[in-house]
């Protein structure tokens, strides 16, 4: 008996033994294979700010890929429009053999669709989109993260200067006026924005906004020129959803504060921005091209959250920001984290003096329909990633629009 099992012993070794082989040869196969990346930017790097931040995730996250044996080609198809380029740029990356093609612009989403129909066995990603996730197609995919909450934890410390400059008597309540350089007056912009001057308002009671609305996503020229507008409109502080650092250099050059999005600003002002609320997409784009690779399903839509460290605020500039700033930030991020926080608390802003309902916040344009308003707060970026709240609170103004 001894002898038998014995020999079933060795037996059951010597097959483990190939069968582990067997698996190590096929990941070191999977591993091996060079997959193609595709990259449909609006921008280069050269902004400094929204493009130069996707870049640097999608970098992050190559660089941890390969040094987990993953061999990855990355091909990118910079200054992009919003145009039927994008579905050539699109087409142009699935013939030379991406497999994943990942697309950074909102205005990208229609042109990609329409490239993805045609190379079914290709998967497309939209970044702060919508459609995808619920279009025919199982080859599409949305993702966004929940920058609304680094915005307001920005927003916090932009109302602590402000607030500063009130108790030293340098203002008056009624001049915390904040500036906001915004791209397109739709929900994401909307949502952001937002986002930042309840942040504000929860330190600076008085605090006020107007928002100058450019009509496109990166240009230089115009947002500079709006910042100086509303910087002409009496505005204390400028803050942007748009993806140059003209912003951050017109509040330096005219003696008044600032916050950035995407990068931080305050290597190029550093006497004006306080601090920038930003996405950090290394981690969606490390674990969609693993999975990718491995096997494995990604969803159609994907949020990043707080708490897994895909939203976050950079470096406050402690030479200009208020004492306490870099306090009273970490309570209400440690809020977050705890789930006790919620941006869009409806005992905290009013629309038109009343308080908010999902009629009047809810984007009827939104790719999935729904009550996002209960349990005392509005529920952005739950029913899907893409933003999806278009409430105007009391207390912004918008000197014009843009769609």
């Amino acid at each position: 008996m001894k002898k038998l099992a014995v020999v079933l012993l060795v037996a059951l070794i010597a097959m483990t033994a190939v069968f582990a082989a067997g698996g190590s040869e096929a990941h070191a196969a999977t591993a091996a294979k060079t997959t193609k990346i595709g990259f449909v930017v609006i921008n280069d790097e050269s902004d400094q700010g929204y493009t130069w931040n996707f870049t640097n995730g999608m970098n992050a996250a190559i660089e941890k890929l390969k040094a987990e044996g993953y061999n990855v080609e990355l091909l990118t198809k910079k200054n992009t429009t919003e145009s039927a380029i994008c579905k050539d740029n699109n087409i142009e990356l699935a013939e030379e053999g991406c497999e994943i093609i990942f697309n950074n612009s909102y205005g990208f989403e229609p042109y990609m669709l329409e490239a993805a129909k045609e190379y079914p066995n290709v998967k497309f990603v939209g970044m702060t989109n919508c459609a995808g996730q619920v279009d025919d197609n199982p080859n599409t995919f949305n993702a966004f993260a929940a920058i609304y909450e680094a915005r307001y934890v920005a927003g916090i410390a932009a109302g602590m200067k402000l607030q500063q400059e009130i108790d030293e008597g340098k203002n008056k309540p009624e001049e915390a006026v904040m500036g906001y350089v915004g791209a397109f007056s739709f929900a994401e912009v909307i949502s952001g924005m937002s986002g930042f001057y309840l942040g504000a308002r929860s330190v600076c009671p008085s605090v006020t906004m107007k928002v100058y609305f450019v009509g496109t996503w990166g240009d230089a020229t115009l947002e500079e020129a709006a910042a100086n507008a509303l910087i002409d409109e009496g505005c204390k502080l400028i803050s942007q959803h748009s993806d140059t650092t003209s912003p951050a250099l017109a509040a330096q050059k005219a003696g008044v504060y600032h916050v950035g999005y995407n990068t931080d600003m305050t290597k190029v002002a550093p006497n004006a921005s306080l601090l920038s609320s930003r996405i950090d997409w290394s981690r969606y784009f490390y674990e969609f091209i693993k999975n990718h690779i491995d096997g494995k399903e990604n969803p159609s839509d994907w949020t990043g959250t707080y708490a897994e460290g895909d939203v976050k605020v950079t470096d406050l500039n402690t030479a200009i920001a208020a004492p306490g700033t870099q306090e009273a930030m970490d309570k209400a991020i440690a809020a977050f984290h705890a789930g006790t926080l919620h941006v869009f608390d409806l005992d905290t802003f009013t629309i038109n003096g009343q308080k908010g309902t999902n009629e009047t916040m809810y984007d009827g344009f939104a790719a999935v329909q729904g009550n996002a308003t209960y349990d005392g707060y509005f529920h952005e970026s739950e029913l899907q990633s893409a933003p999806y709240f278009v409430g105007v609170i009391d207390g912004i103004t918008w000197l014009n629009v843009a769609y």
